[in-house]
């Protein structure tokens, strides 16, 4: 039996040994031959075309329109400043667009001396991001704004918090247009646009509000389709019909953006009382909320234009009649800026204070559900409390690495008495385990008869096998929801815990492959390894450990090949969480550390051998039995 283990694992490694040469030679390198003739064509088509102004060369090494830089896209339109706490950018007159912002409080990396985050880019630039604003008519009405209508502003105008900008344009066929836009010192803004009539006939209009991209990127504070467990896209809240003050659904629009167009049908013509309706990155928001007694039809649609795919959240309100002489006024509110949690729920209940325990008694959502615009994910019922309770933590501590490790210790006590038990079962396993073997020993031939008499053994010693499995089954949720609230939530991201750690949102900095930094040689560029080692640093190599010290301590698996492949297990895991965000990794070791530590004594308590004995006795030289 152990000489056709030993086959079977060699034969497992060199499979695996002929599989990665197979893949290096038959995939990696064809694939490395195409992106080479692939950048010949691109610099040949570079040298082609190189004295024709106005032309570049896309990602497919085809010549395409020039794209304008942002400073260019910039100055295609005179514009007001805007200046508050938590925004800078400006105002483009020409269109009266929302369309350059940067945010304040969020710098791109986290260097010290790194820009901050940019949020919306004039159109004309590459990935351009912006909110229009204006007003529908009927078919063949004329005189309308359009986005290449300039509109007028007063000179000096500089939009601050309490101090609105007026804009006006006056089409010269009786209808005069007013859009006052207003923010405060986070990330609301609101566009009240007002319509007078000075014409000899009533007209019939409907406003709208459109929050637009065009194209996607791939890199950067922006870059989408990294990961899947976060949602990116067309998102909203719609539904509220019929007095329904929430919205009924939270609309996320059907795929990703990079699936948008390919996968599902648009949707359109969403009837809704209310509501919001915008985009989202993983941290980022851009939303529009209509009056909430207003009937709208709110729209998810992608067009191909200038080989561009641009991606487009709008509304429509319901139309209403102008006479002649008379005035109107619509309002809507965009909001611009990073998902922080608190400062959603702010505007969803109106800036009234919130106690997240609170189910009962609260206050009327103003913007319903607007806090679920962070993705919580389908254990939203773990995750927010997972978060909640980090921030409290953090708010006493000061570091989210530390409200990880306190988070840790508050599952473990109240997964105590359930952990207690299964500690239990597997140290008195373990204790057996001789007299099983025995038993295996005895009835070899006899399959049935050997169940049978371990049954007998176990129901002799009070041991239920399945036992070991259950805090496992328990943390699965709770290792996902942890990995999910460390991955969508901006307070996480740029955290620092210590020394080196600088972002517990991204993975291990350092890797063994490169001494920890002291070889200026990056693994990641190793074909086919490089992204499995690239982040195997001091805290995936801690969990390692403390994984191998957690199986060892566990009673042995029946079949001497189950026990072979329970052996690798630390080292596959060791590899596939180094690529984890490591404040995910720094939880996963010490809830390790914690379960050792409640092991040994139990084992202790028992007296069975635990591997933590034998490493003291091999170090001090002394013979060490259970004790």
């Amino acid at each position: 039996m152990q000489n056709d283990s030993n086959k079977n694992t060699l034969m497992f490694l060199v499979c695996a040994f002929a599989i990665l040469i197979g893949y290096q030679f038959f995939v990696l390198g064809p694939q490395q031959k195409q992106q080479e003739a692939a950048l010949r064509a691109k610099k040949a088509a570079e040298a082609q075309i190189a004295a024709q102004p106005g032309m570049t060369i896309g990602a497919d090494g085809l010549p395409q329109p020039l794209k304008l830089s942002r400073d260019q896209a910039k100055a295609q339109s005179p514009r007001i400043a805007v200046d508050t706490p938590a925004l800078s950018g400006s105002i483009a007159l020409k269109g009266a667009r929302i369309d350059d912002l940067w945010l304040k409080r969020f710098t791109q990396t986290v260097d010290k001396n790194s820009p901050p985050v940019e949020l919306f880019r004039p159109e004309g630039a590459e990935h351009a991001w912006f909110a229009d604003f204006g007003w529908a008519g009927i078919a063949g009405m004329t005189g309308l704004p359009t986005p290449n209508t300039v509109w007028t502003a007063a000179p000096g105008q500089v939009l601050r918090p309490n101090t609105p900008v007026v804009l006006t344009y006056d089409n010269g066929q009786g209808l005069v247009f007013t859009r006052t836009i207003s923010v405060d010192a986070d990330a609301m803004f609101t566009v009240a646009d007002t319509v007078r009539n000075q014409g000899g006939a009533a007209v019939a209009l409907a406003p709208y509000a459109s929050v637009q991209r065009q194209g996607i990127p791939t890199e950067g504070p922006h870059g989408l389709g990294k990961t899947q467990i976060v949602y990116e896209g067309g998102i909203g809240v719609l539904g509220g019909i019929d007095g329904v003050k929430d919205g009924k659904y939270l609309l996320q629009n059907q795929a990703k953006y990079p699936k948008w167009k390919k996968d599902k049908p648009l949707q359109d013509n969403l009837e809704s009382k209310g509501g919001w309706i915008g985009m989202t990155d993983k941290y980022w928001l851009a939303a529009l909320v209509p009056q909430q007694s207003e009937m709208i039809k709110g729209r998810f649609q992608v067009k191909p234009v200038s080989g561009v795919d641009v991606y487009e959240s709008a509304f429509t309100g319901s139309p209403r009649s102008l006479a002649a002489g008379a005035t109107i006024t619509n309002t809507t509110r965009l909001f611009a800026g990073a998902k922080t949690v608190p400062l959603l729920t702010r505007y969803q209940y109106g800036g009234k204070p919130v106690v997240w325990w609170q189910f009962w008694n609260r206050p009327a959502s103003v913007i319903p559900n607007f806090d679920k615009a962070v993705d919580w994910g389908m254990f939203e019922i773990i995750t927010r409390p997972i978060f909640n309770i980090l921030e409290i933590f953090y708010k006493l501590v000061g570091n989210f690495g530390v409200a990880i490790m306190l988070l840790t210790v508050a599952l473990k006590l109240i997964l105590f008495p359930l952990a207690d038990k299964s500690y239990e079962s597997m140290a008195k396993m373990k204790k057996i385990a001789p007299e099983v073997e025995k038993l295996k020993a005895k009835h070899k031939d006899d399959p049935a008869k050997q169940q049978q008499e371990m049954m007998q053994l176990y129901a002799k010693e009070k041991i239920n096998p399945m036992m070991g499995c259950i805090p496992m089954l328990v943390q699965i949720p709770i290792f996902y929801s942890l990995y999910k609230v460390l991955t969508v939530t901006i307070e996480m991201r740029h955290a620092p815990f210590f020394g080196w750690i600088v972002d517990l949102s991204a993975p291990e900095p350092t890797t063994l492959f490169n001494l920890f930094g002291l070889i200026h040689w990056d693994p990641a560029t190793l074909p086919l390894l490089g992204a499995s080692i690239a982040h195997l640093g001091v805290w995936p190599l801690l969990y390692g450990f403390t994984m191998w010290l957690t199986t060892a301590m566990n009673p042995p698996a029946g079949d001497p090949i189950q026990q072979k492949i329970f052996q690798f297990f630390p080292i596959i895991f060791t590899f596939t969480l180094s690529g984890f965000a490591v404040g995910l990794v720094i939880y996963w070791c010490w809830s390790n550390v914690l379960t050792i530590i409640q092991q040994y004594i139990i084992m202790h308590r028992y007296k069975v051998e635990n591997p933590i004995d034998k490493l003291i006795a091999r170090f001090s030289g002394k013979s060490v039995g259970a004790t």
